[in-house]
């Protein structure tokens, strides 16, 4: 049975007549998280998972015609049955399960299998068909569980209040800067970027606790901010905000940061392997846990791991989407100036 097809506008469900995280505007659009990259304007309607709506009216514009879904509560269109499950990726993040006349797909979007202090634990679906990303396909890429990523972090941390130096991390302002306030909660007082605090505040605004934090102003006092912990969007690093920030000590947080050599690591201080995503292990177990009789890989090192899927017996292929972009943009590091 063909259930979904990979068209020009992105992922479509043939009989259901929609789409999942379009790249081109559509009419109808199911979204998995609130990236930009997979949740992008012009589209005339959207249904998401009941904790993104806000993340979604705040990024895309308070009047875009957008409804919600709990975990795991159906819905019909068109004879197709949709429901979101946890994907463990940022808040709000679901895998897309499609089933219709008993056959099953599940889309992935991006997800994360081991779990952290603030994200909803991803969940494995069985399925016949699974579409996974594989951002962090290569057997290099295996992360530390989440209390021994803590420890780094505070030790760290104490190690720069020891030389009288403001810990500065930088992360992305969806998922990331999140994850990293509850890494770093009970520590000392936490600084964040209008972006991360404007999302903050919708995102507490539909009922979802966070960590205290408090908004870097521009124009703050140097002395408030000495010795304490602040957080930025990566496109901040050697802009005049943070060059303000009392003898910062930066670090970049992402899961590009397992390779020591990566050209990320240079102008900054320190490098920890934070992703949202699976490492290689996570992928595997999560295709396997599917028993899908087959896989489609989307974005990352697609060529990678859709062979060595297929050298183990599990039938995949390479799909080409526009997933990724934009998180790779906000990773990168370049030599530009950003403006407060």
């Amino acid at each position: 049975m063909k259930l979904v097809k990979f068209t020009k506008k992105g992922i479509y469900c043939i009989p259901g007549k929609f789409y999942l995280d379009p790249w081109l505007p559509v009419d109808y659009a199911i979204i998995s998280h609130g990236h930009a990259d997979h949740a992008r304007r012009g589209n005339k309607f959207y249904l998401c998972q009941t904790d993104s709506k806000a993340i979604l009216k705040h990024r895309l514009g308070a009047d875009i015609h957008v409804e919600s879904l709990n975990y795991n509560e159906p819905r019909i269109i068109n004879g197709v049955q949709v429901s979101f499950f946890p994907a463990g990726h940022v808040i709000g993040s679901a895998q897309i399960r499609l089933e219709y006349k008993g056959f099953v797909v599940v889309f992935t979007g991006d997800y994360k299998v081991k779990d952290d202090y603030i994200t909803v634990p991803f969940e494995p679906i069985k399925c016949h068909e699974f579409i996974t990303e594989s951002t962090f396909g290569l057997p290099i890429y295996n992360w530390l569980s989440e209390a021994q990523l803590q420890q780094q972090m505070h030790d760290w941390v104490q190690k720069n209040q020891a030389h009288n130096r403001t810990s500065v991390f930088l992360g992305y302002s969806l998922g990331k800067a999140q994850r990293l306030m509850k890494l770093m909660e009970g520590v000392d007082k936490i600084f964040v970027h209008s972006a991360i605090h404007n999302l903050n505040t919708a995102i507490q605004g539909s009922g979802i606790p966070l960590p205290e934090t408090e908004l870097l102003n521009y124009d703050f006092k140097k002395e408030d901010v000495q010795n304490k912990i602040v957080i930025l969007p990566p496109g901040l690093l050697g802009s005049k905000l943070i060059k303000k920030i009392p003898n910062a000590a930066t670090a970049i947080c992402s899961g590009w940061m397992q390779i020591r050599g990566n050209r990320r690591w240079q102008a900054v201080d320190a490098g920890f392997a934070v992703s949202d995503h699976a490492d290689w292990n996570g992928l595997l177990s999560a295709v396997k846990a599917t028993e899908a009789e087959k896989v489609y890989v989307t974005h990352g090192s697609q060529a990678t791991f859709s062979k060595y899927l297929n050298e183990i017996g599990i039938s995949s292929a390479e799909v080409k989407t526009e997933y990724g972009t934009e998180e790779e943009e906000a990773e990168l590091i370049t030599e530009k100036t950003v403006s407060p």
